[in-house]
This record gives C-alpha cells, structure tokens and sequence, in this order.
C-alpha cells in the first residue's frame, strides 16, 4: 500500500483563490499564476522518496463579458412630443383677392372671439445623432359684422373665414448632449435641420351692402383664396441648461426663397425658458414671432400675408 503525500509552499502571491486540485492558482482579477511545487515528493511502503520536478502551469485568461460595455455601443433610439398653444398678441397682415385687397390688423381678444379650431404639436425622433422633427399648426378663424350708414341708408355686412395650415418634415443632426429634462449646468444641444415645409391656406370673404332708399341699391361681392404649396425649410433650434432643471432654448427657420410664387416667404423666431417638472417632462414658456407671405401676380392677382407675435405655453415629453 502505497501513501501520497503533497505539500506546496507558496509564500509570493498572497490572497489566492486554490483551484482545480490545487495545481492551479487564480487571483481574484482572474488572471492564472505559475504554481511553483517547492517541495512535492512520493514516499514509498519502504521509507524512500523520490522528488519530482516543480510543476508549472500556463497562465490562463479569462474573458468576462461586460453588459454595460455592449449596451452602451449600441445605438439607441430618442424621441420628442410637444403639445403647445400660441397666443398671438397681435396679428397683421393683408388678403389680396381678384385685385381687391383688404389690411388685417387683430388683437388676441379679435383672436379668440373668431377662432373655431386649433391644433399644435411638435416631435422628433433620434438614432445616435440623426433624426426628423416635425412642427405641425392649423388653425381656423371664422367671423361676421355688420354696420350701418348715416341716417341708416347703407348697411354693410361681412363674413370672414381663414384657415392656416403649417406642416414642417425635416432631416436633422444633433451637435453636444441628447435633448433631456434634466442636464448638467452648462450643457448644450446645438441641431440644424433641412426638410420640406407645407402651406395649405384657404381665405372666403363675403361682403354685402344693402340701400334703404327708394333705388333699393344692393351690392354683394364674393372672394376665395386657396392654395397648398411647398416651400423648402432650413433651420437652427439650441437650448442651454442654466442649473439642472432650468433650460434656455430658441430656434429660428426660414422658408420659400420665392421659389413657389412672385413673393412666397415664411418664418419661424423663438426664445423663451423650459422647466422640468419631472424625470421626462418640461413645462415651457416662450416668445414667439411667424411670418407668412405670398402673392401671385397673375391676373387677377392674388395672395395674402400673415404676422403673428405672441406667447407660446408648452409641454413636453422626452422618451
């Protein structure tokens, strides 16, 4: 019968992890070490020994897969949705129709008297660092007023009714930090865009006057406007975190370039503060100018133009 006997002395490498037989030895970074066998002998029934040369095994490497590394180097997607309104504090403009042209000058209580539909919304969407926004509006006014001459002679009547679409589609590529609620103090989001902007706008206006004398003088004139075209889009929006919660942001667009009427011009300036009331959600505040122009000078000439400025109230959501 015969006794094995197997001792090892290890005393360079402290804090070892014993493995497979005690032949291999791993520190805990999980790079193997050489095993040195200093004393490894076989003694015999008889009492006698024979050493065996120290036995060294290979370094082994191990490779550990790190979930965070793979999931950051793959692309994830973003995404934007804004539902806003916009107050305009005054509203000019002109509407040319068969050669006639009338001046439009409102205030936001001639506004809101007159408006019958109104839908904003905004969004964008992201992979690493391209993406498309969207912006889009409609909104339609509907009004009536009558008045009557000295001595109630003439009594003129009139019913206006606009509507204004504004649908913008562009590409665009993102400069500094993704769009967030919450940021750093001091970072940046810096995104020009290019796309395609659609204008679908529709204008009636019905006038009458009636004459109470003894002629009985009646007059009615009638007006339409209606076109849809596009315009091509390039714009500049940025916003700035003031502290972690507290953003600055603006954006300016132009469209048209004439290249769709004799004047056909359109554009977008804004500035105003974003607030994050949670993790995924602004609450935003700006001002805001647009301004639309076009005219055909065809005959008979037609065309209108359109200048708001005012407050814009928004919320918005990050994904």
């Amino acid at each position: 019968m015969k006794t094995i006997f197997w001792s090892a002395l290890v005393t360079r490498i402290p804090h070892l992890t014993i493995a497979l037989g005690g032949l291999l030895l791993v520190q805990p970074s999980g790079r193997a070490e050489t095993l040195a066998a200093e004393s490894l002998a076989i003694e015999t029934a008889g009492g006698e020994t024979a050493g065996i040369e120290p036995l060294e095994v290979e370094p082994l490497e191990l490779e550990v897969d790190s979930p965070g590394v793979n999931a950051a180097s793959s692309p994830s997607w973003r995404g934007t949705v804004e539902l806003y309104g916009f107050a305009p504090l005054r509203t000019t403009g002109t509407a040319r129709l068969r050669g006639f042209e009338a001046d439009v000058d409102l205030d936001l209580g001639d506004v809101l008297s007159a408006l019958e539909w109104a839908t904003y919304v905004r969004g964008s969407v992201e992979r690493e660092r391209w993406g498309l926004l969207t912006d889009l509006s409609y909104v339609r006014l509907g009004g009536s007023g009558a008045t009557t001459g000295p001595a109630g002679r003439l009594t003129g009547k009139a019913e206006v009714s606009d509507s204004l679409g504004i649908y913008d589609l562009a590409l665009r590529y993102r400069f500094g930090e993704p769009e967030a609620a919450i940021g750093e103090k001091g970072s940046f989001t810096l995104i020009p865009y290019a796309g395609v902007r659609v204008i679908d706008v529709d204008l009636d206006v019905d006038v009458q006057v009636q004459g109470t004398g003894p002629l009985g003088l009646s007059l009615e004139r009638q007006g339409n406007f209606g076109r849809t075209w596009a315009q091509p889009l390039v714009g500049l929006q940025g916003s700035v975190f003031l502290s972690p919660r507290l953003r600055a942001f603006a954006r300016a667009d132009i469209g048209g370039f004439g290249l769709s009427g004799d004047q056909d011009l359109s554009g977008n300036a804004q500035v105003g503060l974003g607030y994050a009331i949670g993790n995924n959600t602004n609450l935003n505040l700006s001002w805001r100018y647009l301004g639309v122009k076009y005219r055909n000078d065809r005959n008979p000439s037609s065309g209108f133009s359109n200048y708001e400025n005012g407050i814009e109230v928004g919320l918005k959501f990050f994904f």
